[in-house]
């Protein structure tokens, strides 16, 4: 019984949710058996101190003197489960002022009573004016409440100017909004996971939010739509991102800001490996933005990737003591079982941009070799340290390791190319022979055209300094 849907749901009861489970399950509103009233006092019996409840032993709290049955077992439980889902479905709704009074407003137009449906409607309005965002959930409320207005006045009169038009208007930013959220998912989905998404009425969703810019929703999603995609000037359309989101992100909701930022911050980091200068300075300014936010925290605790990412974009910019300040700060906040391992990686990499190579391999005996992106990350900082220390028997015996790590995992995206022209390129540097001058030059025009490649300056300053002087 300990894995019935049931019980699975009653574990994520909050104590004071429990207590008005009990008395909704009580009302004879809902329900008038007093047998899922016995089967909720059992299970709570078990889920304080933890112990598995039995079918047997609740059968006999709810039927005393009865022999187990399956079928009335499996009834009471069904129901408790039903009434169960109804509480679930009040507390979602508890707290949503202009969905009640909207509802009001329908219960007493549906009666003909215009007095009490105006005021209910009234105050639906006012509810949602509080309200503190502007998503698409919002307009898509808007469209709801003009919706409700429009049936009662069409109904009260055959002539007249009606409030279709808005109606349409807030319908318009409600399906735009909501369509470029999902474009932007699903470009940032595809660019990992190489998905396939076909996104009917797109280009209308984008002609429609290039004439409401002003709406901060359109504003953000169109260009956070096209830096993804690259189709105009990616960098200026992530600038423009950028300054919306700083003006106003609090407009929409925590959940909703947060993948605002992580989708920008995503395609920074491809553009770190990919693009100009400037793409570090502003990802790691988005990163910082967001944790000051709170936003890249789930459950009280920040991501290993974020934490990783983080640190790699100070350390290319030279920002060594935030990055170890941050390591220090931040620590506590990674999951335990990640928490010494991430540590000790990025440790690693602070101490190697320090030239401090003997620490670096010290700290990377404790990073995680089970993670598969920690596991890259740290065979790769390995691979410099035994470059730049001559030790080539190793550096091969490693190479050979990373090829077929990373043509084992097929799921990893770009992330598989990246780690794998790093390893081809070292390949490449190991072979050749500095003094021919066309096969130098050769390899230093290969690198730098290469798309995706995160170590590119490296490789670069290992081609430059092994050549004669």
């Amino acid at each position: 019984m300990q894995n019935t849907q049931l019980y699975r749901a009653l574990q994520t009861l909050t104590a004071t949710e429990r207590r008005g489970l009990e008395r909704f399950v009580q009302s004879p509103f809902f329900n008038r058996s007093d047998k899922p009233v016995l089967l909720l006092a059992y299970l709570e019996t078990c889920l304080s101190p933890k112990q598995e409840p039995s079918a047997e032993k609740a059968f006999e709290k709810i039927f005393p003197k009865q022999p187990h049955d399956d079928a009335k077992m499996r009834l009471v439980s069904s129901t408790l489960l039903a009434l169960l889902e109804k509480y679930l479905v009040y507390l979602e709704n508890e707290g949503d002022e202009s969905l009640n009074h909207l509802s009001l407003a329908a219960a007493w137009r549906k009666r003909g009573l215009a007095k009490p449906f105006r005021a209910a409607l009234r105050d639906a309005r006012k509810q949602q004016e509080k309200q503190p965002w502007r998503h698409a959930g919002f307009y898509a409320d808007q469209t709801d409440l003009e919706w409700e207005q429009y049936q009662f006045d069409s109904s009260e009169r055959r002539t007249g100017e009606l409030n279709l038009q808005a109606v349409s208007d807030n319908a318009d930013v409600a399906f735009c909004a909501r369509k470029l959220q999902l474009a932007c998912l699903a470009l940032s989905h595809q660019m990992v996971y190489q998905a396939d998404y076909k996104l009917d009425l797109l280009d209308a969703a984008l002609n429609f939010a290039a004439r409401h810019l002003h709406i901060p929703v359109l504003g953000l999603y169109y260009h956070c739509y096209r830096f993804l995609s690259e189709t105009g000037d990616a960098e200026s359309d992530f600038q423009a991102f950028n300054a919306l989101l700083r003006e106003h992100s609090n407009t929409l909701p925590p959940d909703e800001q947060r993948t605002l930022y992580l989708l920008a911050i995503n395609f920074g980091i491809r553009k770190v490996n990919t693009a100009g200068a400037s793409w570090p300075r502003d990802t790691l300014t988005l990163y910082q933005n967001a944790l000051e936010r709170g936003l890249l925290l789930e459950n009280g605790r920040l991501s290993r990737f974020a934490f990783n990412n983080m640190v790699a974009i100070a350390l290319r910019l030279g920002e060594l003591v935030w990055a170890e300040t941050f390591i220090i700060n931040h620590k506590q906040q990674l999951e335990r079982n990640y928490r010494e391992t991430t540590a000790s990686l990025n440790l690693a990499r602070v101490a190697y941009a320090r030239r401090d190579l003997a620490t670096a391999l010290q700290n990377l005996q404790f990073a995680d070799y089970k993670d598969l992106i920690n596991n890259l990350i740290a065979k790769t900082l390995q691979l410099k340290i035994y470059y730049e220390t001559g030790e080539y028997t190793l550096l091969e015996s490693h190479l050979g390791s990373m090829k077929n790590y990373i043509r084992r995992h097929t799921t990893i995206g770009y992330h598989r190319s990246n780690y794998g022209r790093i390893v081809y390129f070292t390949e490449k540097l190991m072979a050749l022979n500095f003094r021919e001058e066309k096969a130098v030059e050769e390899l230093r025009k290969k690198i730098l055209e290469e798309p995706l490649l995160s170590e590119k300056t490296w490789l670069l300053d290992m081609l430059y300094e092994n050549l004669p002087h």
